[in-house]
């Protein structure tokens, strides 16, 4: 696309760009047959994911750690949109515990799942280890949605079986996946907090969220399941996202404004993939401003997914164990 287009918000092949929104990306389509679940709708792009979502009359479901605020979200959508259908579910993605309630939670509602919208993350932070001992970025942003993903993907094959409707996942990566550690993946020193670098920690794991999905991706389509899975850089956008680098971002913004999103451009890449008829069995592909973009040489690396696809389970049973 480069950066031309990424500033006059100028529309590429698939006939949207950077400007535009996730309303405008789904104008038009019938998602009543549908459900999704939407990690972190609460706030930010996934507030706008789910409300966009509910206006095409999808029955959505919010994954928040916040119970209250995502309550504040349903209210929200449904006094925009009175026929909205919106539940809310706990989810704090860094427990190993919360992920596996949370699906046990969802599965009781006896609902169909078409769309799994793993958007949910955390920025820049100081080194922390998750309740299960694992580096908070790489524990919330991959770790729990991988898991969730796992435990979700039955009642996928599932709906996609008995309805004839595709499935789509979709993982909100960043094009922070460039910069991140020496190899890719600090498979040795995940929870090493002297090499810790809480912006090379960041791209680590949202390089993660594009192996998670290439990985599956191959791996459906080995089964023959019709189910997507892509990825997705959603933009520079000031959210929640960043609260623990608010002054750096605010000051970047201030030289870099011409290349920001607000929230409704910020969602639209994520719906895109998710809703419109042209991304019909389009899958293991990395989505930048609604069109294809190649991902990094790391991002690209088969061995290397495959390598994080072990190595993900492995940190799972270990910390179910411990």
């Amino acid at each position: 696309m480069g950066i031309f287009a990424l500033v006059t918000g100028r529309p590429g092949p698939s006939g949207f760009g950077s400007a535009s929104t996730a309303a405008q990306v789904t104008d038009g389509v019938d998602a009543s047959n549908l459900t999704a679940i939407v990690t972190g709708g609460a706030s930010g792009i996934g507030l706008e994911t789910a409300r966009v979502l509910a206006l095409r009359k999808a029955h959505v479901i919010i994954a928040a750690r916040n119970i209250e605020a995502a309550n504040e979200a349903k209210q929200a959508i449904i006094k925009e949109n009175i026929s909205a259908r919106v539940d809310v579910l706990k989810l704090d993605l860094c427990s190993i515990k919360s992920v596996g309630a949370f699906v046990n939670s969802f599965n009781a509602l006896d609902l169909p799942l078409n769309l799994l919208i793993n958007n949910a993350g955390v920025m820049f932070c100081p080194h922390q280890l998750s309740e299960d001992g694992i580096e908070l970025q790489f524990a919330t942003n991959h770790l729990g949605h991988f898991l969730l993903t796992n435990l979700l993907l039955e009642k996928m094959k599932n709906t996609a079986r008995t309805t004839g409707v595709e499935g789509r996942i979709v993982n909100l990566s960043s094009i922070a996946h460039v910069h991140t550690y020496k190899d890719g993946i600090h498979f040795d020193k995940i929870n090493d907090w002297i090499s810790y670098n809480d912006k090379r920690a960041y791209g680590q794991s949202k390089l993660a969220n594009i192996l998670h999905a290439n990985e599956l991706s191959r791996r459906l389509q080995e089964e023959g399941v019709n189910i997507t899975v892509n990825s997705v850089h959603p933009g520079l956008i000031m959210t929640p996202l960043m609260r623990h680098s608010a002054l750096l971002m605010r000051t970047l913004r201030l030289f870099t404004f011409w290349i920001w999103k607000n929230v409704p451009q910020g969602a639209a890449t994520t719906m895109y993939v998710a809703l419109h008829p042209k991304m019909k069995g389009v899958t293991g592909k990395y989505y930048v401003d609604c069109n294809e973009m190649k991902p990094s040489s790391y991002a690209r690396d088969e061995k290397l997914a495959k390598k994080l696809w072990d190595f993900s389970n492995k940190l799972i049973d270990g910390a179910s164990k411990s």
